[in-house]
C-alpha cells in the first residue's frame, strides 16, 4: 500500500471518488484533527435523549397505569431483586426493579398521589400491547439515527476523525437489545463521544458515564447503597424485593474503559467504587412515590441526576488511596484518577495500535502512545499525532481485516452513494453479523481479523457487494473506479479481474470483494 491509499484507507473509511489525500497524506490527517464537525446536520438532525427518554416515561406510566387498572389479582409476578446481567437494565425509579418495592414499602408515601388516569389500553393483554407500541416507536429512532450514523461516515470530509468516533464509541460499548437502550444506544454516541472525541479522555469518561444509555445498560440507575437512606427504609419494610449494590457498571469501568482486564485493581476495588457511585442515577423515568422519594421524578427525561439518598455513605478505599464521602464529587474523583492512570494509557494505547496497526499491536507503537497519554494528561489530539507520526501505522502491507461496519461504509464511499433507504444500512449490517450498537457485551465487537474473516461471513459480503453492484452498473466503471481508490496500490491481479469481467456489475462486484478491498 502506499501512503496515500494506507491514509484513505487504513486511517480513513475508505475513499471517495475524487479524494485526494494530496502531497503529504500525514498532514492531510492531521488536519482532520481541527476540522472534525461534531454535529452535522444528518445527527443534528436526530431526537436527542430527552425526548428518547420522555417517551419511555410515557410508557412506564402507562404500565403502572395498566397495573393498578387489573388489581393486584391479575398482576404478573415481578421477577427477584438483584444484580441483573448486562443490557438487562430496569426503569430507575419506576415500575421495576428495588424502587419498586421501596413503593411497597412505604405505603405512607401515596397516600396524597392523585387518581390514576384510565389506562391507554384495555384487556388481558393490554402490557404487551403497551411493550409492543412502546418498542415500535423505540425502533423507529434506532433506525433513523443508524441511516444518520452511516451518511455522516460516508459524507464525511474528516474520515480519520470519523474513524475515530466509531473507535470510542465501541470502547464505551453499549448494546440496545432491550427496549430502554433501543433509542439512547445512538444518543450516546452522538452526545458523550462525538463531542469530546478531540478533547481530553477524562471528559469523555464522565460524559459517557453520566448518560443515560450507559447508567441503564449496566444498571447502574437502579444501584442502592444498602446504608443508604432508601437502603435503610427499604430494610426496615421488609421489602420484597430488597434494594441493594449494582457492580456492573463499577467493574465495567475497570475492566473496559480504563484500567484494562485484570491490571492493577482488586474485586475490592470494585465493590467500593461501585459503592462510590451510588446514586449516580437518571431523572424524570419515573413518577411514582419512589422516584419522588428518591429526588429522581422531577427534571428533564434522560438527564444525569445525583441522587443523595441512593448514596452509600462513608470514605472509600480504591486503588490503595482514600477518598473521603463528598456525595457526587466521590465518584468524580475517582473518574478523574482512573482516566490518567498509567494502566488507563497502557490499555488505550494497546487498542489504539491494534485498530490501526496490526492485530498483534507492536510493543514499540503501543509504547509511544502511552507515553503521549501520559504526558499530555489524556489529551486525545496529542495521542492521534503520535500515532500517525508512528512508522509502525504505514506498513505497505495490509494490517487490517474490515469488520462488516468498515467494509460497508467503505463500499458505500466507493459507489458515491449520497442517500441511504430508511432500514437500508441496519439490514445491510443485519446481514454481515455487526448490527449497529448492538454487540451484546460490554466489551463491544472484536477488533481482530478471526471474528469477521470466516467463510460465510466472507459469502455474506459477496452477496452483498453483488446486490450493490446491480444497482450501480451502468454508472460506474469498475476499472478507473479501483485506480481511483487505491492510488499506487492496486494489485495487477485485481486489476486484470477486473478488466475480464463479464459485466460492469460484476467487475464492481469483483473490486468490492477484492483483497485490497477488504483489508486496510
Amino acid at each position: 500500500m502506499s501512503d496515500a491509499s494506507i491514509a484513505l484507507n487504513r486511517f480513513g473509511l475508505g475513499a471517495r471518488p475524487g479524494e485526494d489525500a494530496g502531497a503529504d497524506p500525514r498532514k492531510w490527517l492531521a488536519g482532520q484533527i481541527a476540522g472534525f464537525d461534531p454535529r452535522p446536520q444528518m445527527i443534528a438532525a436526530q431526537v436527542p435523549s430527552a425526548q428518547v427518554a420522555r417517551d419511555l416515561a410515557d410508557f412506564y406510566e402507562r404500565q403502572r397505569q395498566i397495573r393498578q387498572a387489573e388489581g393486584p389479582r391479575n398482576r404478573q409476578p415481578q421477577p427477584p431483586a438483584g444484580p441483573a446481567a448486562p443490557a438487562r437494565a430496569q426503569p430507575p425509579m419506576a415500575e421495576g426493579g428495588a424502587m419498586q418495592d421501596m413503593q411497597s414499602a412505604a405505603p405512607a408515601m401515596q397516600a396524597g398521589m392523585q387518581p390514576a388516569a384510565r389506562p391507554l389500553y384495555q384487556g388481558e393483554d393490554a402490557a404487551m400491547m403497551a411493550r409492543r407500541e412502546a418498542r415500535r416507536q423505540q425502533q423507529q429512532v434506532y433506525v433513523s439515527m443508524v441511516s444518520a450514523r452511516a451518511l455522516s461516515a460516508i459524507a464525511t470530509p474528516t474520515p480519520f476523525a470519523e474513524r475515530l468516533v466509531h473507535f470510542w464509541a465501541n470502547h464505551f460499548a453499549v448494546s440496545a437489545d432491550k427496549l430502554e437502550l433501543v433509542g439512547l444506544a445512538g444518543t450516546m454516541e452522538f452526545e458523550a463521544i462525538r463531542p469530546h472525541v478531540m478533547g481530553r479522555f477524562g471528559d469523555m469518561l464522565n460524559a459517557v458515564e453520566r448518560h443515560p444509555a450507559m447508567l441503564l445498560y449496566l444498571d447502574q440507575a437502579v444501584s442502592i447503597g444498602p446504608n443508604s437512606p432508601a437502603g435503610q427504609l427499604a430494610a426496615r419494610r421488609q421489602a420484597r424485593q430488597r434494594a441493594g449494590l449494582n457492580e456492573n457498571l463499577a467493574r465495567e469501568i475497570m475492566e473496559l474503559h480504563t484500567l484494562g482486564v485484570r491490571t492493577v485493581y482488586t474485586q475490592a476495588d470494585v465493590t467500593e467504587f461501585a459503592r462510590a457511585m451510588t446514586g449516580f442515577t437518571v431523572a424524570g423515568l419515573g413518577r411514582g412515590a419512589g422516584a419522588r422519594y428518591a429526588g429522581t421524578a422531577d427534571g428533564e427525561p434522560g438527564s444525569f441526576v445525583f441522587a443523595p439518598r441512593l448514596h452509600e455513605p462513608g470514605t472509600r478505599t480504591i486503588l490503595g488511596r482514600q477518598w473521603r464521602d463528598e456525595g457526587e464529587a466521590q465518584a468524580a474523583a475517582v473518574l478523574e484518577h482512573l482516566a490518567t492512570h498509567p494502566a488507563t494509557a497502557k490499555h488505550i494505547a494497546t487498542k489504539l495500535a491494534r485498530h490501526f496497526a496490526s492485530d498483534d499491536p507492536p510493543a514499540p507503537l503501543v509504547a509511544r502512545l502511552e507515553k503521549a497519554f501520559l504526558s499530555s494528561g489524556g489529551d486525545l489530539p496529542t495521542v492521534y499525532r503520535a500515532l500517525i507520526a508512528s512508522p509502525e501505522c504505514w506498513s505497505p502491507q495490509p494490517a487490517k481485516f474490515k469488520s462488516p461496519w468498515e467494509w460497508s461504509i467503505s463500499a458505500m464511499r466507493a459507489l458515491g452513494t449520497q442517500q441511504v433507504q430508511a432500514n437500508a444500512v441496519n439490514g445491510l449490517l443485519g446481514q454481515l453479523g455487526q448490527p449497529t450498537w448492538k454487540p451484546g457485551s460490554p466489551a463491544g465487537w472484536d477488533d481482530v481479523a478471526g471474528a469477521w474473516a470466516g467463510p460465510d461471513a466472507v459469502m455474506r459480503r459477496v452477496e452483498a457487494a453483488e446486490r450493490m453492484a446491480q444497482r450501480a452498473r451502468d454508472t460506474i466503471d469498475a476499472r478507473q473506479r479501483a485506480a481511483q481508490l487505491f492510488p499506487g496500490t492496486l494489485s495487477s491481479g485485481t486489476a486484470q479481474s477486473i478488466a475480464r469481467a463479464e459485466s460492469p456489475g460484476q467487475g464492481l462486484a469483483l473490486m468490492l470483494v477484492s483483497p485490497e478491498f477488504m483489508r486496510r
